[in-house]
């Protein structure tokens, strides 16, 4: 099982949906799935982006269980 980093680094950050739809171009409906506890479809394009923004490396955004 993949489960998402994203919700605790974007508030560890301080960084907001809205911020991160504006910074990103991703829809804000792919955001809030990625900020899903648990991973079932992510496509790398988007993590890469997500991380770009959020500064962190790809793999930080999500753990293998």
């Amino acid at each position: 099982m993949i489960t998402s980093n994203v919700r605790k680094i974007m508030e560890d950050k301080g960084v907001s949906i809205r911020a991160m739809v504006a910074g990103t171009g991703i829809s804000d409906k792919t955001i809030l799935r990625a900020r899903c506890r648990r991973i079932n479809e992510c496509r790398l394009y988007t993590l890469e982006a997500i991380a770009a923004y959020l500064g962190v490396r790809t793999k930080d955004l999500y753990n293998e269980e």
